[in-house]
């Protein structure tokens, strides 16, 4: 029987293994494909590892476009997340504590009309949106990409603050209240300490979607010099003259690596219960 456990560990653990190599395979790709010299990119597409690491696509990559270094994006990018996720974060914890704590007339329609909102594509508002937005004044900026999250406009992070909120014990607002908090008191002093986890979750995950928003910033922005990473890699390929891939692999690896190392910094609070952090504080 103890045979027969360890054969099925085995075959398990090979399976997953080749799984997940299967799934991570293209990124490896184009990783190892960032070390090649351009012109053997595609002929050597079988080959995973270089027969010659070179380091050109990075320097090439890194100069930019038209005077503009690469850096300059990752600045538009960084700024474009951070204070997007800030927003979303903010808002989302007080329109989750406002539904998760209060009881006020129509509360269930706006739930039910949030709920939907989370099943509504983007696509369908894509066009009144652009056409407000350009009523505003607000295209060739970043306000687009920016303002509307601090409003509560997804209703995901809404949705899971929510959950992590009705599990803290409703008599730590009662002991706050009798202590001389307030309503927004009790949510400052009380209730935002305890849904850290919850917030750094809803961060981790509004981060890395902002940061690959490719088709929001290709209708907003117009102008080269305000382009996010993810809409200047566009510009290493041009279909009427040679494109360089090489270079495009490079700054696409580097365009991976803050999602990654931020993933892997706070990927603890991903499972984090909040009950227990919050009865054991």
């Amino acid at each position: 029987m103890t045979e027969s456990k360890k054969f099925s560990r085995i075959i398990y653990h090979i399976l997953v293994c080749g799984f997940g190599f299967v799934m991570v395979y293209p990124l490896l790709w184009m990783v190892m494909s960032s070390f090649k010299e351009t012109n053997t990119i595609f002929t050597t597409a079988g080959q995973l590892i270089p027969e010659k690491f070179v380091l050109d696509n990075y320097i090439t990559g890194w100069k930019g476009f038209g005077k503009v270094g690469f850096g300059t994006f990752f600045k538009n990018s960084f700024f474009i997340s951070v204070v997007a996720t800030i927003g979303t974060v903010l808002s989302s914890s007080l329109v989750a504590y406002g539904f998760a704590r209060t009881k006020f007339p129509g509360r269930r329609i706006l739930f039910v009309a949030m709920l939907l909102s989370m099943m509504l594509p983007a696509q369908v508002l894509m066009i009144p949106q652009y056409l407000w937005y350009q009523k505003l004044g607000w295209v060739g900026t970043y306000l687009p990409l920016i303002v509307p999250y601090y409003f509560a406009t997804q209703g995901f992070f809404v949705y899971l603050i929510m959950n992590f909120i009705d599990g803290i014990p409703r008599e730590l607002d009662e002991a706050a209240k009798i202590d001389g908090c307030s309503f927004y008191g009790t949510f400052g002093r009380i209730i935002f300490p305890l849904i850290v986890p919850a917030l750094i979750t809803s961060s981790i995950f509004s981060f890395m979607w902002r940061w690959d928003d490719f088709l929001s910033a290709l209708l907003y922005v117009n102008e080269s010099i305000k382009y996010p990473v993810s809409l200047a890699l566009k510009l290493f390929c041009d279909p009427g003259s040679s494109s360089d891939y090489g270079a495009m692999f490079a700054m696409a690896t580097l365009s991976v690596l803050p999602a990654i190392v931020i993933f892997i910094c706070l990927q603890r609070y991903l499972v984090e219960g909040i009950s227990t952090s919050g009865l054991k504080g």
